[in-house]
C-alpha cells in the first residue's frame, strides 16, 4: 500500500455529523496542493454519501494515497468515551507534516500504541521546550477558572475541526479564551480535555506519572452544546 498523503474522518450517528463540510474543506485543501483533479474529488463526495448506512454510528474516513488513488473507508463507531487516562510522550514528536492529516498518523498511532503500555488511552506531544502541543489523534484544551484555553493557532498542530468548534462557542457565549502553550505540570489537578471529530470532548481524570487530574464540571453541559452542532445535511 502506497504512502498516504491525506485523510480525514468524523462521526455519523443515525445520518447525523457535525461539522461534516468542514472536514471536507480540510481534505480537498490538501488533495488541491497535490494536484487532485476537483472532478475526483466530486465523485469521492458522492461515493462517501452513497457508502454510510443512513443509521447506526459510523466514522468513515477518505484517503488520498501517493499514487494518486482516493478511497474511502466506512468503519463502524465505537461508543463515545467521555474521559481518557493521558500520557506525555518521552520522545520527540514525530510527525514530518503537523498542519495536515495523513503522512504522519502511523507514526502516531505508534505512539498511542506506547501510551497503551503506560495505562493510557492518549499521547501528548510536546514541543522542544517541553510544553504541550496536542495529543496524537486529539487537541488540547483546559480551564483556568472560567476561562478556556488552548494552544495558539500558530502552534504545529492541526487545525482541530472540534477544537476550532469549541473556541468558537467560547465566543458566541461570551466564554474568555487564552491561547498559550502550558508546561504538563501546569495542567495539574486543572479540568483538561482531549478533543475529537470521535468523540467529542473527554476530560482527562489522570496523568500517567504526573500531574494529577483535575475535576471536568465544564465538559458535559459543553458537550451538549457541541452536540447541537449536529445535522443531516451533506453526511
Amino acid at each position: 500500500m502506497t504512502e498516504l498523503l491525506a485523510a480525514d474522518s468524523w462521526l455519523v450517528d443515525d445520518g447525523r455529523a457535525r461539522a461534516v463540510q468542514r472536514h471536507w474543506a480540510r481534505f480537498e485543501a490538501t488533495c488541491r496542493e497535490r494536484g487532485v483533479d476537483p472532478a475526483a474529488l466530486a465523485e469521492l463526495r458522492a461515493e462517501a454519501a452513497r457508502a454510510v448506512p443512513p443509521h447506526g454510528r459510523w466514522f468513515p474516513r477518505v484517503e488520498l494515497r501517493a499514487d494518486g488513488e482516493l478511497a474511502v473507508q466506512v468503519r463502524p463507531a465505537p461508543a463515545r468515551e467521555p474521559t481518557v487516562v493521558a500520557w506525555v510522550a518521552d520522545v520527540a514528536d514525530p510527525r514530518r507534516e503537523p498542519r495536515h492529516k495523513g503522512p504522519d498518523l502511523e507514526r502516531l498511532a505508534a505512539l498511542r500504541a506506547r501510551a497503551a503500555e503506560h495505562g493510557a488511552g492518549e499521547a501528548l506531544l510536546c514541543d522542544p521546550d517541553g510544553r504541550l502541543l496536542e495529543g496524537a489523534f486529539t487537541s488540547l484544551l483546559w480551564w483556568e477558572g472560567e476561562t478556556l484555553c488552548a494552544v495558539p493557532d500558530d502552534a504545529p498542530i492541526l487545525p482541530g475541526i472540534t477544537r476550532a468548534l469549541l473556541l468558537e462557542l467560547a465566543g458566541d457565549n461570551g466564554t474568555p479564551v487564552t491561547l498559550r502553550r502550558p508546561a504538563p505540570r501546569e495542567l495539574a489537578d486543572r479540568e483538561t480535555w482531549l478533543v475529537s471529530a470521535l468523540h467529542g470532548i473527554r476530560a482527562v481524570t489522570a496523568w500517567t506519572g504526573s500531574p494529577p487530574g483535575g475535576d471536568a464540571p465544564h465538559a458535559a453541559g459543553w458537550q451538549r452544546l457541541l452536540d447541537g452542532l449536529t445535522s443531516s445535511q451533506g453526511v
